[in-house]
């Protein structure tokens, strides 16, 4: 019976995800297919192979071939790519390779696809259904995109199998739309409103106007902002919504700043996030006007783009940042070698570390059924090199610390990439919401 791998993939795909092989110096703990887009010379050597591969039902939990593959999917071109994108797939290899080495030869090769879902939730659940049925996809791993992570998550939940939300932002992911099979590993929306918008109550930013982008994540991180302020003892004035992409929010940043608020928060992120900070600067706002930007999603590549003369001074809460510690340093420099010299956002980093728990789940295991690997990860507390200590809870929220930051002034900053400047750190019980607040169906009362 020819395997599903040995087929053309269906004209009708909504898009064209490549298999990547592993790190040349690992080269016998993989083994390419020779169909879709491979990136490295010595795959062809390996067509014979992959064409001669037995069939495999794609509905059987135990892991078939002695092999896992794992689905990168994310905007690979939009404006997310260049906050999880083609790098995040560097992430998961990197990640395939320390599992490798730590596993020897006996344990299951591992293979990383990787797929654009172009920001639209029917491609990335459409995605999703393909990997799983025809390509034997263990897990899915990224999705930045909070409208595309909820699609996914459905469909994973109903086949059984992981899907390791590291660069989603919704808190529903572990609330009303929680799933045995889902670990949200990074950050969510009420973890970044906690770190940011109590911090800046507590400093007297007490009165908000948001700027929000008018989908999934950006209504989840209003909604949860909004609560933490006036729980702190703020206020909101009101809010604005802007389509996604927008290129022009100079109106929608004009009734910020007529509200008076004295805060102005940004509930977007990606170019969304950089054109709103970027057309502020230029307004005044957040400077003379005497108003402060929140940037409630903001990452290091973000700051990269804008630069620090338009993005000083602003505030803002991540789970990562690689020159935190000698561990993020060791990781970044190993990262910055695959990718041009640029440094990891906390996307890369959570794909690195969530897809490599969930390896060392999945073999412990002896199969790639979701919701038992998931419990195999959340049995015991694991002390990730860059994250830290992070306990899994039974609504699926990874907890770790989190960090609240200050983008430094450009005379402060050594160079490329050394950006910020820790104002505190957010315990990990304080961190995230609390587990009986969420609605996770999981939770037991």
């Amino acid at each position: 019976m020819e395997h599903a791998l040995c087929r053309e993939p269906a004209r009708s795909a909504p898009a064209s995800p490549s298999i990547l092989p592993l790190h040349p110096e690992l080269e016998g703990h993989a083994i390419p297919p020779g169909r879709r887009t491979c990136r490295s010379p010595w795959a062809s050597a390996l067509l014979a192979l992959a064409l001669a591969c037995p069939g495999a039902g794609s509905a059987q939990a135990e892991i078939a071939g002695n092999r896992i593959r794992i689905g990168v999917l994310n905007d690979m071109s939009g404006p997310y790519a260049d906050l999880s994108g083609p790098a995040s797939v560097t992430a998961a290899q990197l990640a395939a390779e320390d599992f490798a080495r730590e596993a020897g030869t006996a344990a299951p090769k591992v293979e990383i696809l990787s797929a654009d879902h172009q920001n639209k939730a029917d491609v990335g659940a459409q995605i999703a259904r393909r990997w799983v049925d025809v390509d034997d996809v263990a897990a899915i791993v990224d999705v930045p995109n909070s409208a595309v992570a909820l699609a996914v998550n459905e469909v994973l939940r109903q086949k059984d199998r992981a899907f390791l939300a590291s660069s989603t932002a919704t808190s529903d992911l572990t609330g009303k739309a929680c799933a045995p099979t889902t670990v949200q590993w990074v950050f969510d929306t009420w973890a970044l409103a906690n770190g940011t918008a109590r911090a800046l109550v507590r400093l007297g930013g007490t009165s908000w106007f948001f700027l929000t982008a008018d989908y999934a994540f950006g209504h989840a991180l209003e909604r949860d902002a909004g609560a933490l302020v006036k729980a702190a003892g703020g206020s909101v004035k009101g809010a604005v919504r802007a389509p996604f992409g927008s290129a022009d929010l100079s109106s929608y940043l004009l009734q910020a700043q007529g509200s008076g608020a004295q805060v102005i928060g940004l509930a977007n992120a990606g170019t969304d996030a950089t054109t709103a900070i970027r057309q502020a600067a230029e307004f005044g706002i957040g400077r003379a006007s005497g108003q402060q930007l929140a940037g409630l999603l903001v990452f290091l590549t973000d700051i990269d783009a804008l630069g620090l003369s338009a993005a000083q001074g602003l505030v803002l809460t991540e789970a990562f940042y690689w020159d935190l510690n000698e561990g993020t340093r060791a990781w970044s420099r190993r990262f910055a070698e695959r990718t041009g010299g640029r440094m990891p956002t906390m996307n890369h980093a959570g794909v690195y570390s969530s897809t490599l728990a969930y390896l060392r789940a999945a073999a412990a295991e002896s199969t790639v059924a979701g919701a038992q690997v998931v419990r195999r990860m959340a049995a015991a507390p694991i002390d990730d090199p860059l994250f830290g200590r992070t306990v899994i809870r039974p609504d699926g929220r990874a907890v770790h610390a989190m960090y609240l930051f200050r983008v430094k002034a450009p005379a402060a900053s050594k160079g490329r990439w050394d950006y910020y400047e820790t104002v505190a750190e957010i315990p990990a019980e304080e961190a995230f919401r609390p587990l009986k607040d969420g609605g996770c169906p999981l939770v037991k009362p």
